[in-house]
C-alpha cells in the first residue's frame, strides 16, 4: 500500500486564509494537476483550490501507476479524503468524471464526508458501459497519434515539448493512465445523492446526444446540464474560467433539472 505525503497527492497553489470551501480537481486520461493549478487565481471568495496528484506524476513521480481502475480510485479516494477538511465540491474532467463519481459514490456509500456537489465535466454517463467512443486516446494510438492529441489539447508544458525524454515519459505516463480506463466496469446501482452538475462541450464528438438523461438518472439529489462552447475541453477561454461555470460555487444558484 503506497504511503502518501499530503502536500505531493493534494496540491493547494493557493492558500485562502479563512476558506469556507474547497474545489477538489481530479484529473483526466494523461493529466496531472498541473492543468488545473492556474485556476486558483479565479476562485470565487472563501473557496481553495485542491488538485488531486495520481500516482506516477509530478510530486509522485517514484511511485507505481495505478495498475487498473480499482486501484486508482482507492487511490483517488484517499486524497480525496485527505483533502476534505472543509466542505468542499468533487471536480473531475473526462476520465476524471468517471473518477469523481466512483468516488462520491464510494465515499457516501462509507458514510461521507460527502461533497456539496459533485461535478462532472465531458464525459457520458458511466453506467453505459465503456465503450470504443469513451476509449479516446486509444491503446492502439501510435506514440505520434499520443503527442499529437497532447498537443492539440495543450496538456504538455513547453518544456517537455522541448525534451524528447520528456515527451517519452508523457507518452508511458499517457499509455499508463489508458491501460487503467480500459479495466473500468460500472457497478449496477451506482447513484448518488449529493446535487450533480454535468458540463459537456457543444461540438464534443465524444458526448453522447442524450448525456444528461443517463447521467439524471445517475442523481439521486439535484441535477443540471450545461452545454458550453467548444470540444473535449470547450475552448480555450471557457478552460481558462471553467470554475465560473459551477453553481456549487455560485451559493445563489441552485442545482435544478434541465
Amino acid at each position: 500500500m503506497t504511503t502518501m505525503v499530503k502536500d505531493t497527492v493534494v496540491v493547494r497553489p493557493k492558500r485562502v486564509e479563512n476558506a469556507t470551501r474547497t474545489l477538489v480537481c481530479l484529473g483526466f486520461c494523461g493529466g496531472g494537476p498541473g492543468s488545473y493549478l492556474p485556476w486558483a487565481q479565479i476562485m470565487p471568495p472563501g473557496t481553495e483550490l485542491a488538485a488531486i496528484c495520481y500516482p506516477g506524476r509530478d510530486g509522485r513521480f517514484l511511485e507505481d501507476c495505478a495498475r487498473d481502475w480499482d486501484e486508482l480510485v482507492e487511490d483517488a479516494l484517499a486524497a480525496v479524503r485527505s483533502a476534505a477538511d472543509r466542505p468542499y465540491v468533487l471536480f473531475g474532467h473526462s476520465m476524471g468524471g468517471w473518477t469523481a463519481f466512483d468516488v462520491a459514490v464510494r465515499i457516501e456509500e462509507a458514510g461521507g464526508p460527502a461533497p456539496e456537489a459533485l461535478v462532472i465535466s465531458s464525459a457520458n454517463a458511466p453506467s453505459r458501459g465503456l465503450t470504443p467512443q469513451d476509449m479516446f486516446p486509444s491503446r492502439r494510438d501510435t506514440d505520434e497519434q499520443l503527442m499529437h492529441w497532447m498537443r492539440t489539447f495543450g496538456l504538455l508544458p513547453a518544456h517537455v515539448l522541448a525534451e524528447p525524454d520528456l515527451q517519452d515519459m508523457a507518452i508511458e505516463l499517457m499509455r499508463a493512465d489508458i491501460t487503467v480506463r480500459d479495466t473500468f466496469r460500472y457497478r449496477d446501482g451506482a447513484v448518488v445523492n449529493v446535487p450533480l452538475q454535468v458540463l459537456t462541450g457543444a461540438d464534443d464528438e465524444v458526448i453522447e446526444p442524450d448525456t444528461a438523461q443517463q447521467w439524471q438518472r445517475l442523481a439521486g439529489g439535484g441535477f443540471r446540464h450545461d452545454r458550453l462552447p467548444g470540444g473535449h475541453f470547450y475552448t480555450p477561454e471557457i478552460w481558462a474560467e471553467l470554475p465560473k461555470r459551477i453553481a456549487a460555487l455560485r451559493p445563489a444558484e441552485l442545482l435544478e433539472t434541465r
